[in-house]
């Protein structure tokens, strides 16, 4: 699965039958990260109706919650949550404030009044594609290390990081994590020897999209 993330925090607002939507999103990298930022939303609308959350923590889409904070159970909170999940969003926190206007939204008003404020406040955030990369190297004689240096500048699959030199040379590739196989048959091939990468770390890179991508692996 790809997973995505925003691009800037972003704060938009909705009228609907009189009542205020004020969806406030924002980036988040841990538990307590994120409950700080809704303590803070709280405080800056304590006179609003409700202040309904949900977030996501972890690539793996580990932690999961949501509140909908005296909404009618599963009307709020979840819907936002849902937006979040079927859209593979992590690592970012929505905040949703409610002003009642004085019209009631019955169960389904509500539940895409929520999800809808969320989804408005994605748009104008934007998205950015967070890509699994990863530093990897492998060992090679010092004498023939040139050769090997001018075959990885010619192609594209994957970029030279850095070439640490002591009895052997060690070389050091960053390259996409889906590509490993790929880079090592390819290594193999141009190398005319077996070569297997050692993992070193693995980070994520955010690549901003113009618009939603569809595909899901």
């Amino acid at each position: 699965m790809n997973y995505y993330t925003i691009v800037h925090s972003w704060k938009n607002e909705m009228r609907i039958e009189k009542s205020r939507f004020i969806c406030n999103l924002q980036k988040t990298a841990s538990e307590a990260e994120a409950q700080e930022y809704i303590k803070g939303i709280k405080k800056q609308h304590w006179d609003a109706t409700h202040n309904c959350n949900a977030y996501i923590i972890g690539k793996d889409l580990a932690v999961q919650r949501f509140s909908d904070d005296g909404e009618p159970s599963g009307t709020a909170g979840l819907p936002m949550l849902e937006v979040l999940r079927k859209r593979g969003i992590y690592n970012v926190v929505a905040v949703v404030t409610r002003y009642f206007g004085g019209i009631k939204l019955g169960t389904g008003g509500l539940a895409r009044a929520y999800a809808g404020s969320v989804a408005a406040a994605l748009e104008g955030a934007g998205l950015a594609k967070v890509v699994a990369m990863g530093h990897y190297s492998f060992l090679w004689d010092l004498n023939a290390v040139g050769k090997v240096l001018n075959l990885i500048y010619q192609q594209k699959l994957f970029s030279l990081g850095s070439v640490e030199y002591s009895s052997r040379a060690k070389v050091n590739l960053v390259l996409e994590v889906a590509d490993k196989k790929k880079v090592e048959e390819w290594l193999t091939e141009n190398l005319s020897k077996v070569v297997e990468l050692k993992e070193e770390a693995t980070y994520g890179e955010e690549r901003p999209v113009m618009r939603r991508e569809d595909e899901r692996s």
